[in-house]
């Protein structure tokens, strides 16, 4: 099966506040028509990658007021074809949740999803962006602390049936786990490491062999490259430095590279802008 990923038209995307240390509504006031444009730019080449790659990518409009609904990766978590919807922390994204909502209720009709399984009440959950399936291992490996809230780890298991890995996030420079560690298909985990403690280091160490620990450089955080989509032997970025085409190359991986800066002043990149629709745990 083609790997399946959801997109939001970036039509009603902008920088107009800030929730995240990313995000500065100045710059981007700056000019406005120059960075919707750019974004309208980087949104069809990520589009366009993904289709080349060998993707189906199913896009939806977003809405006026809620510029993060560019960033779908946030609004659930799907295996199996059910997906749990996010609660946000912040009630700046909070208005996505009757959109997204209603997205997932047309694709349990069209056939694309089979059920949708609610939150409980009061529980904070942002979504595939803290939980981040690992092919090779069978689990998910689940971020909390910054945007999601611990409670939410078990629920997770307990709705897919699933082994879950905890990833405590320690800084609100990084705060979903998508933008500070990425599995890549064959089990190789691209990653940076001041994100989590020692101790969280120190756990991804003993599950994942060295041969297999990419270690991204501040540079290559900075610029969301570990904020990536890959399957197959394909990697999606955000344009990267020229090293860690490098060191993906060595490992056979073909990255594309794609101009995401307009959706970096939100503290996102190619990964926060896909949700994957298809993921199997079984």
């Amino acid at each position: 099966m083609r790997p399946h990923f959801l997109l939001v038209d970036p039509g009603h995307y902008d920088v107009s506040y800030a929730i995240n240390p990313w995000m500065d509504p100045e710059l981007w006031a700056r000019n406005p028509a120059e960075n919707a444009q750019g974004a309208r730019r980087g949104f069809n080449a990520l589009h366009a990658a993904l289709e080349r790659a060998g993707a189906k990518v199913t896009v939806v409009s977003g809405q006026e007021g809620l510029p993060d609904m560019v960033f779908p990766a946030n609004a659930g978590i799907v295996f199996d074809g059910r997906v749990l919807p996010a609660r946000f922390r912040f009630s700046e994204r909070r208005g996505e949740e009757p959109y997204f909502q209603k997205i997932f209720e047309d694709m349990v009709a069209d056939g694309t999803l089979t059920e949708i399984v609610p939150l409980p009440d009061g529980l904070l959950q942002e979504g595939a962006g803290d939980c981040l399936w690992d092919r090779s291992r069978g689990f998910a490996w689940v971020g909390y602390g910054q945007r999601s809230v611990e409670e939410s780890v078990a629920v997770i298991a307990e709705t897919f049936g699933i082994r879950v890995e905890r990833l405590p996030l320690v800084t609100e420079r990084f705060y979903h786990l998508d933008t500070c560690f990425h599995v890549l298909p064959r089990g190789e985990v691209l990653y940076y490491p001041p994100a989590f403690s020692a101790e969280t280091q120190a756990r991804i160490a003993a599950i994942v062999p060295p041969e297999q620990r990419i270690v991204a450089t501040e540079e290559d955080a900075r610029h969301f490259c570990v904020n990536a989509v890959a399957f197959d032997d394909q990697v999606i970025m955000a344009a990267p430095p020229a090293s860690l085409v490098e060191r993906l190359s060595a490992l056979g991986y073909t990255v594309s590279g794609v101009p995401l800066q307009p959706f970096m002043l939100s503290g996102g990149g190619a990964y926060c802008m896909t949700l994957r629709l298809d993921n199997v745990t079984r």
